[in-house]
């Protein structure tokens, strides 16, 4: 074998050796990459069970609360659906986690066990109107099993939260062996150690990708969000919690594969909105965090109004463009908290209290805190209301024909006379009303006094038509409609001389459900009307379908009418699309002859407003009408 011969070969061996090193490392550091990257998954994915866990021991106790101050069915009904829910949550655990986690499934259903007996004792107190025994279960018994699940769910998933973190630093130091192994091998080939390093780390970066963000949005999750917000604590942040309103429209009315899509774009337009320092996460399902480091409160705020303009905008999904609203809560440290997990609490307290009132942005405060009891306060001091004859009331508001300025009709509002806090604004306890199944109770009392005064109003020779609101858990009840069927013989009012006044959104909550009960009413003989038309999320198919025969167009679009162009063409539209659907449409919001008059001007038949006068008693409505004159049309 001659000299050069021998040197190829030396040469071959030592690429083959090279190959077989690189190949080597290769292996070995996929199947370490792989494991970690495995155990970071599962960490992330417990913790968030975990959480769901604590939830539902939290949704727990909120019912049993709930349940002593109004013992209704419902509320056990809750109660049991959020222990099936932990439960659910705990056979997840037991089936994926590690020995640990089931030795702590084990002392968690032994205790939820022991909660459960605890609870059939305080619940059957309530029952019996016991409070000595109340207080007892409660304090001997309940609140400590409360607060010993509380505690181990909550160290149990700062627990695996902790697990994922260390997993991704695990991560990070197998890539740098790797990586220092791998051009040590590449000193002998160059070409070869290109092309290994390439796939090798190429291969890692993925599966740390996938370990530590969004699927679907390629966003950050939860875990590591709360990590940079750790992270950034010392300078002060900011953090944005942001959650979409009438998401569960858009998936139910047009499919999953609109949703997600409308999440992607979400999550693209969130991103350019901030700044290159902010960190922007999904946490779950339509719910969005936006960290911001070193930004007070104020920044904040200008900043969430920013995303919230942004989002908006319409979205194009290919063949639909769909409007969406969101709600943004804002925190600050260290004012609001010190803390990564309490921070984002209280912007996600922010957000759900943006949520409930419609505010679209707020900042946290410290009394958010208590509303939850404080409505549980008000649901109590109302059902009690709806037992007596004192409190609740209803007011009248007359509509008047455009053509001849005569009345045509009344809209029956509630009013609430509080024994201790006073009149109290149907926009705060409406809306905790409808949280509940007490909404269907206190429709019930406003059907039943409004059709009591309507026949009063006929036995006297006054034939008004009286409307009255239905919220969308009502349109959903299956007993509406017999109920409707009998308060009308109970007071013998013709059904036509009944309206009922649905929301956009409260159609649209339901589609197939709240049209097939529509029809019924209609058939029934009632009268039907679409209510702030304009400010909902609905379906011109829908729409059309529905048998309705009135159409009222939204006071925002009404009140500036005299201003404002762009007002005058929207109402403009809503009129003819009201006619061309065969309706009468009303304007509400009628605060001055310069409305009514361009009101007159684009065809519109009825109008309902300060202008003509102020929802009134039954006896005060009664003098207006006798004095009643028709100058100022």
């Amino acid at each position: 074998m001659s000299r050069s011969q021998a040197r190829r070969r030396v040469a071959f061996i030592g690429l083959a050796l090279v190959l077989l090193g690189l190949t080597g490392v290769s292996v070995v550091g996929t199947v370490a990459t792989r494991h970690v990257a495995t155990s970071a998954r599962t960490a992330a994915w417990l913790a968030e069970v975990y959480h769901h866990a604590h939830e539902a021991t939290a949704s727990e106790e909120i019912f049993k609360l709930q349940y002593r101050i109004e013992p209704e069915r419902h509320a056990r009904v809750d109660h049991a659906d959020a222990a099936a829910s932990l439960e659910a949550s705990l056979r997840d655990i037991d089936a994926h986690g590690s020995a640990h986690d089931r030795a702590v499934v084990a002392k968690l259903r032994s205790l939820h066990k022991q909660y459960l007996a605890a609870a059939e004792r305080f619940f059957s107190a309530v029952d019996r109107a016991d409070p000595v025994q109340i207080r007892r279960v409660a304090a001997d018994d309940i609140d400590p099993l409360e607060s010993q699940l509380g505690s181990m769910l909550h160290d149990a998933e700062e627990e695996q939260d902790a697990a994922a973190g260390e997993a991704s630093d695990r991560l990070d130091r197998v890539e740098r062996l790797v990586f220092v192994a791998t051009l040590s091998s590449f000193a002998v080939g160059l070409g070869m150690i290109v092309v290994f390093t390439l796939v090798a780390t190429g291969y890692q970066r993925r599966l740390v990708r996938q370990a530590m963000h969004d699927e679907l949005t390629g966003l950050p999750n939860r875990s590591v969000f709360l990590a940079r917000t750790a992270e950034a604590l010392d300078g002060a942040p900011s953090v944005l919690m942001l959650d979409l309103d009438r998401f569960k429209e858009v998936n139910d009315t047009l499919g999953h594969q609109y949703g997600d899509e409308l999440l992607r774009q979400v999550s693209a337009r969130t991103t350019a909105a901030v700044r290159t320092a902010d960190t922007v996460a999904r946490l779950a399902g339509d719910e969005f965090a936006i960290l911001l480091p070193a930004t007070g409160a104020a920044d904040a705020a200008r900043l969430a109004e920013r995303v919230q303009a942004e989002l908006h905008r319409s979205f194009d999904l290919g063949d639909v463009t769909v409007d969406i609203e969101v709600s943004i809560g804002v925190a600050s440290a260290p004012q609001d908290s010190g803390s990564a997990d309490e921070l984002v609490r209280c912007a996600d307290i922010a957000m759900y209290t943006a949520k409930d009132t419609k505010a679209g942005v707020l900042a946290y405060q410290p009394e958010m805190r208590t509303e939850d009891s404080s409505r549980l306060l008000l649901l109590g001091d109302l059902r009690r209301a709806l037992e007596v004859e004192d409190q609740i009331s209803l007011h009248y508001q007359p509509k008047v024909s455009l053509a001849d300025g005569a009345v045509c009709g009344l809209e029956a509002l509630v009013r609430w006379r509080h024994p201790v806090r006073g009149q109290i604004a149907p926009a705060d306890f409406i809306p905790v009303a409808e949280t509940t199944g007490l909404i269907n109770r206190l429709t019930l009392y406003v059907l039943r006094h409004a059709l009591a005064q309507s026949r009063a109003w006929l036995d006297a020779g006054r034939e008004l038509p009286v409307a009255v609101n239905l919220s969308p858990r009502c349109l959903l009840d299956p007993g509406l409609v017999d109920d409707v069927t009998r308060l009308l013989a109970e007071h013998r009012v013709p059904a036509g001389r009944l309206r009922l006044e649905v929301t956009e959104s409260a159609v649209m909550a339901n589609p197939a459900q709240a049209t097939a009960t529509l029809r019924q009413l209609h058939d029934l003989g009632v009268r039907l009307s679409i209510d702030d038309y304009g400010t909902g999320y609905s379906s011109m198919a829908y729409l059309k379908q529905l048998p309705v025969d009135e159409l009222k167009i939204d006071r925002t679009f009404v009140l500036h009418m005299d201003t404002d162009h762009d007002d005058v063409v929207l109402v403009r539209g809503a009129v003819e699309l009201g006619h061309n659907l065969g309706m009468t449409v009303v304007a509400e919001g009628v605060e001055a002859a310069a409305h009514a008059d361009a009101l007159r001007a684009l065809g519109c038949d009825i109008a309902q407003g300060y202008h003509y006068a102020r929802p009134m008693t039954a006896p005060d409505l009664e003098h207006w009408l006798q004095a009643k004159v028709l100058s100022f049309l």
